[in-house]
């Protein structure tokens, strides 16, 4: 992140920005079209080899400094790649985690802990791609969770559990956050939370039990369970006890990340509809002469507009050091909606054919009612705009 700067030196990129990213990433996706993700589906894979070439074209790597061995790119190019993926009909959420993840690592993390594992991560060596923070009781009232860890010596003992932890048997690594004070010793319920990076590897039936959850995209969810799993103390990210910060201070770039995979969906579902618009003939006409169908799509490319300009505003006063929490979370709802509604189009625009898989639009439709809940929910972003951009009362 660069130094603060003022206001009227923010710049917004518009049109194709970062072509060259654009068009090696299409290149890429191109050698992953739709029946390698039904394939995925049908046996409950994981995209192995789709996440191999990211990582071998250094993509995964985008936002590691270059002194780690990563590229040393914005957050904007990383926006640029994620939506690319999902403009091009493929998925990054078996990967687009170790983008964000990494952060905390970088930010907080000691110069021996980068030291250690940046590098490795970059090349290819380690997956860093799972984020062990929500839990069945708790949910998103993340100063709620139950997970501890007891500090025993010079390692932690973890006890509690983990659910939606996405990529656990897929990853190297994971990101986990456990209250080290219990809720009721603590002046705020902020505090006394600590952020681990547990190696899985290791830990992997001594402690630590990892249960996939069958849902409606295969996007490799899974239960964690952790029943004395010791964690060394020199993985303790940053202090004890300041973990909810540091988590906090990663998920505007993770709300930027994301938002652009919507972009992208939404991107992918209205040039879809237009196609099949243009070439399908019921009576005697192609249907996309229908007001009917034609308005939803163009209504869909309005907001999907729209909707990106947020979002670079966003990634703007993210990269010059500006508050951008409403602009973020604005963005957020704005392409999950873009998204959806571009979804909705195209899936009606299909008719029957729309719920035939190998058109791959009811894949992508299932793919993208996901930005409606993770990774903050509409109604959350409406209730934080509520109070913090418009003032009303809080409502919880």
């Amino acid at each position: 992140m660069s130094e603060h700067a003022p206001a009227d030196e923010v710049h917004i990129a518009l049109g194709q920005d970062y072509p060259e990213i654009r068009e090696s990433i299409r290149k890429i996706c191109a050698n992953y079209p739709g029946a390698y993700w039904r394939d995925l589906e049908e046996r409950i894979a994981y995209p192995t080899e789709f996440v191999q070439t990211l990582t071998e074209a250094g993509y995964l790597a985008a936002l590691i400094p270059e002194e780690y061995g990563g590229a040393g790119l914005p957050l904007r190019a990383a926006s640029v790649i994620l939506e690319e993926i999902h403009a091009s009909g493929c998925n990054a959420g078996a990967c687009h985690a170790q983008m964000y993840i990494m952060g905390t690592l970088l930010r907080h993390g000691s110069p021996a802990q980068k030291a250690h594992y940046l590098p490795r991560i970059a090349s290819g060596e380690l997956r860093l791609q799972a984020f062990g923070v929500t839990e069945p009781t708790s949910g998103t009232d993340t100063t709620k969770l139950k997970t501890r860890a007891v500090k025993n010596g010079d390692h932690y003992v973890v006890h509690g559990q983990k659910v939606w932890t996405s990529r656990a048997l897929h990853s190297d690594l994971m990101l986990l956050l456990a209250r080290t004070t219990p809720l009721d010793q603590v002046s705020k319920k902020t505090e006394g939370l600590s952020v681990f990076l547990v190696d899985i590897r290791e830990s992997l039936g001594h402690g630590l039990e990892i249960k996939p959850i069958k849902a409606m995209i295969n996007h490799h969810a899974t239960e964690v369970f952790f029943d004395g799993m010791k964690v060394p103390a020199d993985n303790l990210i940053g202090e004890e006890g300041k973990g909810f910060k540091y988590i906090l201070d990663g998920m505007n770039a993770e709300r930027i990340l994301v938002s652009s995979e919507s972009i992208g969906d939404a991107r992918w579902f209205v040039k879809t509809a237009v196609n099949y618009a243009k070439e399908r003939v019921v009576f005697d006409r192609p249907i996309g002469q229908n007001q009917a169908i034609a308005f939803p799509i163009a209504r869909a490319h309005a907001e999907t507009e729209a909707a990106d300009l947020l979002l670079r505003k966003a990634g703007a006063l993210f990269a010059a050091g500006q508050a951008c929490a409403p602009e973020v979370n604005m963005a957020k709802l704005l392409a999950s909606e873009a998204s959806w509604h571009a979804a909705e189009a195209c899936l009606q625009t299909h008719g029957g054919f729309g719920y035939a898989r190998e058109y791959d639009v009811e894949r992508k439709w299932r793919e993208t009612r996901l930005m409606q809940i993770a990774p903050i929910s509409t109604n959350l972003v409406l209730s934080y705009v509520a109070e913090h951009v418009l003032g009303l009362p809080r409502s919880f």
